[in-house]
């Protein structure tokens, strides 16, 4: 028996494009604009909440016949707090300087609206495998636009990837390249994630078609 049926495949898959929950169901856009000045705290901060999502997810569904619907939000608040609060000491032990960096933003993925949506939306009625799955899809679909929208804040805004000083090194200061202050400021987030859904929907009709 497969581990990976071709659903749990489209789990994992979809929400890289098709079900995209930054560029497709316009969720989770504050820390998009807020932790994407550079790759490094994006980069943690997609694994942060990839982690929480996954395993907020599977507690859900194996609790989800003996939670009473009346109190089931109070119940999901506390899962995601509690597995919030093991991250975040976990970074303070491990990557003090970028849990610095995310300052508050690690404390406010509690408030995420990805995994209450996700724990709402799937958990509740699933088994804990494929909920583990479209934790991680998710996760890793929110991580992927996170990322990019950091990869060019940091390499327009700053002119380095990861602090490696690339226009520096190829010498683009020395042409007269300045640093586009523009690229570190929040609306520059919003901008770019507005490119990447024009540039997402252009090239799937499906997606066009689906929000007609």
């Amino acid at each position: 028996m497969s581990l990976f049926s071709s659903q749990d495949l489209k789990l994992l898959t979809n929400p890289l494009n098709m079900e995209n929950p930054i560029t497709v169901q316009v969720l989770g856009i504050c820390s998009a604009l807020a932790v994407t000045v550079k790759l490094e705290p994006a980069i943690v901060m997609s694994i942060s909440v990839t982690a929480v999502l996954a395993f907020a997810n599977v507690i859900i569904s194996l609790l989800r016949n003996t939670i009473p619907s009346r109190i089931r939000i109070i119940v999901q608040l506390v899962v995601i707090a509690f597995l919030v609060i093991v991250v975040d000491q976990i970074l303070k032990a491990y990557v003090y300087d970028v849990s610095k960096q995310l300052s508050v933003f690690v404390g406010l993925i509690i408030t995420n609206c990805i995994i209450m949506g996700r724990l709402e939306a799937f958990a509740l009625g699933n088994k804990p495998w494929p909920s583990f799955l479209d934790g991680v899809g998710n996760g890793a679909g929110y991580g992927l636009i996170l990322i990019i929208v950091a990869f060019f804040r940091e390499l327009f805004g700053s002119g380095t990837i990861f602090g490696f000083p690339v226009f520096e090194k190829i010498g683009l200061y020395s042409i007269g390249y300045k640093n586009n202050g523009l690229m570190i400021l929040p609306p520059m987030a919003l901008i770019i994630v507005g490119i990447i859904i024009w540039i997402q929907r252009s090239r799937t009709r499906e997606l066009i078609e689906k929000n007609l």
